[in-house]
């Protein structure tokens, strides 16, 4: 089996990932609920992996860090808790379902909405931004790259135009967080929003949103919080604020273990790797027959998500996924990615295209294996 789709999810962990939710599990209560020895244990455990998130993501505000269940529960937090009718939002053809969805429910009621377009190339076109903000303009939202494409969106340069309009600066780091070096301070992001089980290589059901002091988000759930009980609403300090019911103990005990794993190997040699993979599959690729590459070709120097997507002439994305698959156990994801406006701006709303993308944990022979099996296709 090669896993080539890890834009979803990452297959493989590091082995002190499977450790810690394994001794999470067996050795750990309920964080903020109980005085006891086990209690407590989750609670140190959730306050150490508040500070290693803070630190990783350059937001030093460990209060700052609420944890969720995924990158879309913490996306529909922050938009349906920060936006009211009247308020304008500008964002992206790039976005995911994650923050579309979300924003078109706020659009109902009665928050405009603009949408920046792309190039040939599908990267944003930056030079619109400014020509879209508005009086009312609260903030503009954005992911950090493509998770079609792999192209990476210059956010420190949309950043400085917020802060220059004190406008907020929403990130969805999806598809980066631990592909990419990332720091809110530098890029003047003030929430960013992020997944563990990507490329964090942390376990499912486990995420987050980092937001930086003196920024109000209404509640998206209400509920226990193990602290001020006699209180009608959720308390009002962060992460309590927005954090209601048990936490994923288990799975943030992982989490913390994951970024422990990407600090000793640092984000910026697991970039370097993840690129190469990507240079590698590319060159090998692009000579094909019948082959075409979506978004920026990958070149050495210029980040790049590890991600490519691709069409065989006019095959069907689903059938050629399909054949990989079934032929060959080369598993990648074919369709619309979840991502429909830039599927419209590719012009592959009813194609698709067949996405590849790769970890840490794939091994330049499974790239070769997996340029060789497009060619027999190309060929069929």
């Amino acid at each position: 089996m090669i896993y080539l789709d890890n834009s979803a999810t990452t297959l493989k962990k590091p082995d002190c990932v499977k450790e810690a939710v394994w001794n999470a599990m067996e050795q750990m209560g309920n964080s903020g609920r109980g005085g006891y020895q086990t209690a407590l244990s989750a609670s140190r455990m959730i306050y150490q992996a508040r500070m290693a998130v803070s630190e990783f993501f350059d937001l030093n505000h460990p209060s700052g860090v609420v944890f969720t269940s995924n990158a879309t529960e913490a996306l529909n937090t922050v938009i349906q808790g920060l936006f009211s009718k009247g308020d304008h939002v500008i964002t992206t053809v790039l976005e995911h379902n994650s923050v579309l969805r979300p924003l078109y429910m706020e659009q109902e009621r009665g928050v405009e909405l603009s949408i920046i377009g792309a190039d040939e190339q599908a990267d944003v076109l930056y030079e619109k931004l400014e020509s879209a903000i508005k009086c009312n303009t609260k903030a503009v939202i954005c992911t950090h790259g493509s998770n079609v494409t792999g192209n990476l969106v210059d956010i420190k340069r949309i950043g400085a135009v917020c802060r220059a309009h004190q406008l907020l600066f929403i990130v969805d780091a999806s598809q980066s967080a631990g592909c990419i070096p990332i720091s809110m301070k530098e890029n003047q992001i003030d929430i960013l929003c992020f997944t563990g089980h990507k490329g964090l290589m942390g376990p499912q059901g486990t995420g987050g949103i980092c937001i930086r002091p003196q920024i109000s988000i209404r509640p998206l759930k209400s509920g226990g919080t193990g602290v001020l009980s006699f209180l009608k609403e959720q308390p009002q300090e962060l992460p309590e604020h927005l954090e209601a019911g048990t936490l994923n103990g288990h799975g943030i005990a992982g989490l913390l273990a994951a970024i422990g794993w990407l600090n000793r190997t640092t984000v910026e040699v697991v970039q370097k790797k993840e690129e190469k993979l990507l240079r590698l599959f590319y060159e090998n690729a692009k000579e094909i027959s019948k082959i075409h590459f979506y978004g920026r070709p990958p070149e050495e120097g210029v980040p790049h998500l590890p991600v490519l997507a691709l069409n065989l002439g006019n095959l069907d994305s689903a059938y050629v996924s399909d054949i990989l698959a079934e032929e060959y156990e080369i598993y990648t994801r074919a369709g619309a990615h979840c991502a429909p406006l830039m599927h419209q701006a590719l012009k592959t709303e009813k194609q698709g295209c067949v996405r590849f993308s790769f970890s840490w944990f794939n091994t330049e022979e499974e790239i070769k294996t997996a340029v060789n099996a497009l060619k027999e296709l190309s060929r069929g």
